[in-house]
């Protein structure tokens, strides 16, 4: 990548702000899965090795620019210093930039780690207004000499701690670079996409076929197939004229699935049968002999014949990249489709294909069947992963300083 990263930057003595992705699921206050905090271990590393003080900054949920104390980053910042072995501080709820945070930073000795607290905690931070953005993107530079975007899960935002600092620290003569992480985001979503080894397959999932058009399109210039599964199939179904019953569509993107099915010709692969019920909330699985869905049943999840259509695509493809789950996997009963596609992955890596898992759900998914050991890459971003492979603006990226 032609973005400076980590490596090409001198820590030594000096305070680095790295904005981190600490934005982790929590239950009754405790978190259920600190992948987010894992992945971005060897940049913190990377930074107290060398004797930097590192000032983390990071979002969690959306308190909308108030203090909320369910969404205070303790819990992450907890867990982080267990990882690490050494205690970490907590900067204070309000204001997270303000004199008690720069006493704070001030007192820190090299090594030293300190997080501030939830920067949406401050209004500024996502609003709409760049010149609030900026103004908070400013009052957090000035707590820092240098700044790595470790936070791939948000660089499709131009937010303060994402945009707004780090153009303020290069105002005053410091460094923005890419962390690890970021780095190997990149790395992999450029590569499956940029240079893929052939066949290069795309999979997608989940429920709105219209979040997703500009993305299909984008890779229809540039993979062997598509396998579209989950709810968004059924909209692509009933475009071809297939009865679907009352399962999810969305009316108003018929036309333009019509079009899309036109112009992709055989490389679109959609579901040959189907599990349904009468209600979604019902688990009483049936399943479709055909393509065809009985009119007071909706669709769940793949059948199996449609498992076994797309796993053999699955396994005689090298290059593969899945963003959304082939049906209800949060659910038993509706799980199988998803958890066969993530075998069948799993397989295919074991076997030398490149397999990317494009965040989100997906990435959800692999986690639920303890399968992301063994993909090559799995992204931490789901909107990001899908805002660069369909070649949209990363303003976080683009602000990075360039080798």
């Amino acid at each position: 990548m032609a973005t400076k990263t980590i490596n090409d930057i001198k820590i030594g003595g000096r305070t680095v702000l790295m904005r981190v992705d600490f934005n982790v699921p929590l239950k009754d206050g405790v978190i259920t899965n600190d992948n987010r905090i894992v992945e971005a271990l060897p940049s913190i590393r990377k930074v107290i090795a060398d004797g930097g003080k590192l000032v983390l900054m990071s979002h969690l949920g959306r308190p909308d620019g108030e203090v909320k104390p369910e969404y205070s980053l303790k819990p992450a910042v907890d867990r982080l210093s267990q990882l690490i072995g050494k205690p970490v501080k907590l900067g204070p709820s309000w204001p997270i930039a303000g004199d008690e945070a720069k006493a704070a930073i001030a007192a820190m000795n090299p090594g030293d780690v300190l997080c501030l607290e939830n920067v949406r905690f401050d209004s500024r931070e996502d609003t709409k207004d760049l010149d609030q953005v900026k103004q908070f993107g400013a009052e957090l530079a000035a707590m820092g000499d240098l700044y790595v975007n470790d936070a791939f899960g948000t660089c499709h935002r131009k937010h303060a701690s994402m945009w707004g600092c780090p153009l303020a620290v290069q105002a005053k003569g410091g460094a923005a670079v890419a962390g690890y992480l970021v780095e190997k985001e990149i790395k992999y979503l450029s590569d499956a996409v940029s240079n893929p080894v052939r066949p290069f397959l795309a999979i997608l999932g989940g429920a709105k076929v219209s979040d997703k058009i500009k993305l299909i399109s984008t890779l229809l210039t540039k993979v062997d197939k598509i396998i579209i599964g989950g709810a968004m199939a059924y909209t692509l179904l009933k475009a071809k004229g297939v009865n679907v019953g009352i399962s999810r569509v969305e009316e108003d993107q018929i036309d333009a699935m019509k079009e899309l099915l036109a112009k992709a010709g055989e490389k679109i692969v959609l579901p040959v049968d189907h599990l349904t019920a009468a209600a979604f909330d019902s688990d009483a699985a049936n399943v479709t002999a055909g393509v065809e869905i009985p009119a007071d049943q909706m669709g769940l999840d793949i059948g199996p014949k449609t498992i076994e259509l797309f796993s053999k695509i699955v396994l005689g493809s090298k290059t593969i990249v899945w963003n959304g789950p082939m049906g209800v996997f949060e659910r038993d009963a509706y799980a199988a489709g998803t958890k066969a596609i993530a075998e069948a992955m799993a397989k295919a890596t074991d076997a030398g294909a490149v397999t990317v898992i494009g965040g989100g759900d997906s990435a959800t998914a692999v986690a639920k069947f303890k399968l992301q050991d063994r993909m090559t890459h799995v992204s931490t971003g789901g909107g990001a992963s899908l805002t660069y492979l369909e070649g949209k603006p990363m303003p976080p990226l683009e602000v990075l300083d360039q080798k």
